[in-house]
C-alpha cells in the first residue's frame, strides 16, 4: 500500500505521456488512530497473471484528500 506524502507531491512535466487502460477499482474506507481514510484499491487489466489481485492501493487521510481536491480543481480549472 502507499500513503501519499503530500509535502513531498510535485508536478512533473514528463516529455511522453500514455493514456492507460480503463481498470476495476474498488475504495474503502477506515479508521485508525483517530483518523479516517479513504483507500482505492486497482486490479489491473483483466489479462494479467493474477486477475481480480489488488494491483495498486492508495490511502487518503483527511489533509492529504484537501490538498489532492485543491490540485485537481487547479488542474480542471473548477
Amino acid at each position: 500500500m502507499a500513503q501519499i506524502d503530500m509535502e513531498k507531491f510535485e508536478k512533473l512535466n514528463k516529455q511522453r505521456n500514455l493514456l492507460h487502460d480503463k481498470v476495476y477499482a474498488t475504495y474503502s474506507t477506515f479508521d485508525l488512530l483517530g483518523k479516517h481514510y479513504v483507500q482505492i484499491d486497482t486490479y489491473g487489466r483483466s489479462d494479467r497473471d493474477n486477475p481480480g489481485k489488488i494491483s495498486q492501493s492508495v490511502q487518503l487521510d483527511k489533509e492529504s484528500a484537501k490538498t489532492m481536491y485543491e490540485l485537481l480543481k487547479k488542474e480542471f480549472n473548477f
